[in-house]
């Protein structure tokens, strides 16, 4: 029986590395984008190339516009596991900030995500096996001076994650969030090479994640052996911070 994967921002590298690792257990997938239709069209061509027997369908959709949702919905046939990967973060002191950028921040980790999957519970229901699981961040639950309103939106995905599980656990849903700690992605290419070394310096690991890194913990919470484990914030940190 196929099983359906929507990975909101296949396109970044967090979104890539899980769509390549479901795609390889066998998954088709909704390669959701917003302004890289080149990446994630890409995507789906090199997957339908490992993976004829599968689907890979690119689905373009602006997270911070609320109100298409429906449209989006329209799009998406079965159904089995949502993942959110899409992100964006500002980078200064909290008295800086602007409403529209903390609007954005709000509709594209926490606000669009909770309002698509109030139209999704059915879907998900229907096999029994539904799988919701979120990108947060340690930042959620440790807080980030300089990224004060990321931190928020972060630890509102935790928040919501942690209630909303109870809400569906009778329905085979799993609610979860995957927290990475420092991830070696292009959102950190706003830092230069002695920050990122000083961050770098902080982790026992002694290393960045990889994007794989934490696909690996998404894929695994996606398995139907992973019924039990729901409302949590997994922390994939290499021992930092959390």
């Amino acid at each position: 029986m196929r099983r359906w994967a929507l990975i909101m921002g296949a396109s970044g590298d967090i979104g890539t590395s899980v769509a390549r690792q479901l795609g390889a257990q066998g998954w088709s997938l909704y390669l959701h984008y917003h302004r890289n239709a080149t990446q994630a069209t890409a995507l789906a061509a090199e997957l339908a190339a490992a993976y004829p027997q599968q689907d890979f369908l690119p689905l373009a959709y602006d997270l911070t516009d609320p109100d298409h949702l429906d449209q989006v919905v329209a799009q998406l046939f079965g159904l089995d596991a949502v993942v959110f990967a899409a992100g964006m973060t500002t980078y200064h002191l909290f008295k800086d900030s602007t409403v529209p950028e903390l609007t954005d921040l709000m509709r594209v980790h926490l606000l669009t995500p909770m309002a698509l999957l109030a139209r999704l519970q059915d879907k998900l229901a229907q096999s029994g096996t539904g799988r919701v699981v979120f990108i947060g961040s340690v930042y959620g639950g440790s807080g980030s001076a300089m990224e004060v309103a990321y931190s928020a939106v972060k630890g509102g995905q935790s928040a919501f994650v942690h209630a909303y599980a109870k809400e569906v656990a009778s329905l085979g849903i799993t609610v979860n969030v995957v927290a990475p700690g420092a991830v070696a992605t292009k959102m950190n290419a706003m830092f230069d090479a002695p920050a990122l070394a000083a961050v770098r310096a902080e982790i026992p690991a002694g290393r960045f994640a990889e994007p794989g890194d934490v696909g690996y913990y998404v894929r695994m919470l996606l398995a139907p052996e992973a019924a039990y484990l729901t409302g949590q914030t997994l922390y994939v940190t290499g021992g930092w911070l959390q």
